[in-house]
């Protein structure tokens, strides 16, 4: 019977597609052509000349072959009793953990239905004490292509009733061949993590997903819901062998009386890894995926946000008029503006396209339903003078939006991402010179952490669109505004840190199962 490869993995990258070889590859076009890849692998009829292929299979007396010295006997005993109730009714199938079972079946007199003999050495290359099944080797071969591997160890894999494994991913490159029955596997590849929620890297079982696929509780793993849109399942028949790469995930589901050989080896990766190395590879990848979970925070939403913003500017008033209530906050300064800079303003305001203009009415207007001014007078007083704890002190409730880490809560935040770096160059130009007060209050008090990476982000994009001279022009105008040039951009920094810590603690939570003490909301 031929493999079986399922349609599942909606959002699968194509170059992580399974797959298929009717053809037994040889050792280099193994190495180059799969391995390399790091993507799984059937084989079809892989291990269909082996001499466990025939001898082993429990429809044609391989049970009797099989009943080697305890403990393997005992298992060997309560498969046979499986196949004589098998037609009488229906046992218990109760789901049994990959490798919590392991070779040891002394209690399993408690529970004959249900038996897995998991991961049982047939070879093992770093402990032979441990081997218990070394008279098996005779009946399987090594596969051609894996003849050049350092092989780790092989191991039999038997269940005598239909059982699952936890879904987990394996430190080795792993060749699974069944010897008879049927396995179906779903697989994920380890960009899927987060999706499935590994236990911590501190803990005995590190591999192993802390989700219960068949029945997830979504409240708790809400990331889970997406689990399967990552996945791809495959069915292997006996005499079909499947490559699983190295930090793939699979969860095994076993039909009765299902025996299998896997072969595992370190990758060629791992094994050129040097240990003084392991810090720096730590640090890079770490700061990789901290790159790309910010990514996806931001442009997971912003096709949305884009539309949303585009249309509720359009709402807004459009008189060709700047709003200036503003001037609440900046009257008191304006005296102090030079003619030239007063040519600046008006020009600044009336030569903003109607885009510009609305945007900066729906900026000023935010500023000022998040400051209460309880003392018009004395904030205008200190505004003039540089001293941050009089600013701070009785002159107005500050909104200090620290915990918002999505782009659509923010309102400044989404405002600041929908504008093209030209049309925030000349809002921000604006602001500067006719609301500087506003700008300030937008930047100390309002700016997110979120806020301050799309604005970084957004300066970024505006430095490579404007020429030298036009970009240092416009710093020293923007910067010009704050009566502390050095708190506004302590204000940008620490916000832009803030949002890059939280996407590190995320990446700490969905790819190593750890989360830091007091962490703030996640993404």
């Amino acid at each position: 019977m031929s493999v079986q490869l399922d349609s599942t993995g909606e959002n699968m990258d194509e170059s992580l597609r399974i797959q298929r070889f009717e053809q037994i590859p040889s050792s280099l076009e193994f190495e180059s052509l799969i391995q390399s890849t790091n993507v799984p692998a059937v084989f079809t009829g892989c291990v269909k000349d082996w001499k466990a292929f025939s001898k082993w299979n429990p429809s044609n007396g391989g049970l009797d072959y099989l009943q080697v010295p305890l403990p393997f006997s005992t298992f060997i005993g309560y498969c046979k009793q499986r196949m004589q109730n098998r037609d009488f009714g229906c046992a218990n199938s109760e789901l049994e953990s990959h490798g919590l079972i392991g070779s040891d079946v002394e209690h399993a007199e408690d529970a004959p239905e249900q038996i897995y003999l998991a991961q049982t050495p047939i070879m093992n290359a770093d402990n032979e004490e441990k081997v218990q099944l070394e008279t098996l080797r005779e009946d399987i071969e090594t596969p051609a292509f894996l003849e050049r591997k350092a092989l780790a160890s092989i191991n039999l894999w038997m269940n005598n009733a239909q059982a699952r494994s936890s879904t987990h991913y394996d430190p080795h490159h792993n060749l699974l061949c069944v010897v008879a029955g049927c396995k179906q596997v779903v697989l994920w590849p380890p960009s899927a993590t987060p999706v499935l929620y590994p236990l911590p890297i501190y803990g005995e079982a590190s591999n192993h997903s802390s989700v219960a696929l068949e029945n997830p509780d979504f409240s708790t793993y809400p990331r889970a819901k997406c689990a399967m849109e990552h996945s791809q399942k495959v069915v292997l028949h006996a005499g079909d062998a499947l490559f699983i790469p190295e930090g793939w995930f699979h969860q095994v589901d076993s039909d009765d009386l299902t025996i299998a050989i896997n072969f595992w080896w370190r990758s060629n990766m791992m094994s050129s890894m040097e240990e003084h190395m392991d810090a720096y590879y730590l640090r890079r990848i770490l700061k990789r995926l901290t790159d790309k979970e910010m990514d996806q925070v931001l442009h997971k939403t912003s096709s949305t946000i884009m539309g949303d913003m585009k249309r509720h500017i359009c709402e807004l008033p459009s008189n060709g008029k700047a709003d200036h209530r503003g001037n609440d906050l900046d009257q008191a300064c304006e005296e102090a503006d030079s003619k030239e800079k007063e040519v600046q303003q008006k020009n600044l305001l009336q030569d903003l396209e109607p885009i510009a203009l609305q945007v900066l009415h729906e900026i000023v207007s935010l500023v000022h339903d998040y400051i209460n001014i309880s003392d018009h007078s004395q904030l205008l007083q200190s505004t003039l003078i540089d001293d941050s704890a009089a600013r701070v002190k009785g002159e107005c409730k500050k909104f200090v939006p620290a915990n918002l880490f999505h782009l659509e809560d923010d309102p400044v935040a989404k405002i600041l991402w929908s504008l093209q770096p030209s049309t925030l160059q000349h809002v921000f130009l604006a602001m500067a010179y006719n609301f500087p007060r506003t700008l300030e209050a937008l930047i100390l008090h309002l700016l997110s952490p979120v806020g301050a990476e799309v604005l970084t982000r957004k300066f970024d994009e505006m430095d490579q669109q404007i020429t030298e001279e036009d970009r240092n022009k416009f710093y020293q105008v923007f910067y010009g505004a704050f009566d502390d040039q050095f708190s506004a951009m302590d204000a940008i920094l620490n916000g832009k840190e803030s949002f890059a810590l939280q996407a590190f603690n995320n990446v700490l939570n969905k790819y190593v199962g750890v989360n830091l003490d007091g962490p703030k909301p996640g993404f």
